[in-house]
């Protein structure tokens, strides 16, 4: 498949078709579980790490107290926080020590992955299963033309996306002009 035409439209049907799979109800319940979070700490790994830095950054638009995981400026998580799992396989090592060390001081774990069944998937207290791809291409994922785990890392970055808006229409009522007052002036 070297047309780029057909390549496009089938990256976008393969997303628009994960998309149809996924419970609305627990990216609902994502969204309640920021607004009624003392703060939000993102974590995760490689490319789905870059995916949770940019949903921090609209939560932070849109007014929410947030912190990616592994900055310097990242305060302590304690409980009434929530932790926010981002790992396509739901084993990566570092995140899922990270959300036992959260268990342990009380915060919640929120996790969104491709794999239910995951330790991620059952040490967290909500999770959210992307039917998608990774890299490691298990049985029960689907085909896609894309590489590795992009087709998780799109996805997410969606279903994320999803997240904020239904959580700023409904808990914040805000608009474009207060995001973008929230938005860097230093550029």
């Amino acid at each position: 498949m070297k047309d780029m035409s057909a390549i496009i439209d089938t990256i976008g049907k393969e997303i628009t078709g994960v998309l149809a799979r996924i419970d609305q109800d627990s990216v609902k319940q994502l969204a309640e579980e920021l607004n009624s979070a003392r703060r939000i700490f993102v974590d995760g790994e490689g490319r789905t790490g870059l995916m949770g830095k940019a949903f921090a950054m609209r939560l932070m638009h849109a007014g929410f107290p947030v912190y990616v995981v592994g900055e310097t400026i990242t305060p302590s998580i304690a409980d009434g926080d929530l932790y926010v799992a981002l790992s396509g396989s739901g084993s990566t090592g570092g995140t899922f020590t990270k959300a036992e060390k959260v268990r342990e001081v009380g915060a919640k774990v929120a996790a969104v992955t491709a794999n239910p069944e995951s330790p991620l998937s059952k040490l967290a207290d909500h999770a959210i299963y992307l039917p998608t791809a990774t890299k490691k291409r298990l049985p029960y994922e689907p085909d896609t033309i894309q590489p590795l785990g992009n087709q998780f890392d799109q996805t997410l970055h969606l279903v994320l996306d999803a997240s904020v808006i239904y959580a700023m229409e409904t808990f914040k009522n805000t608009n474009h002009e207060a995001l973008k007052q929230q938005h860097t002036n230093l550029e």
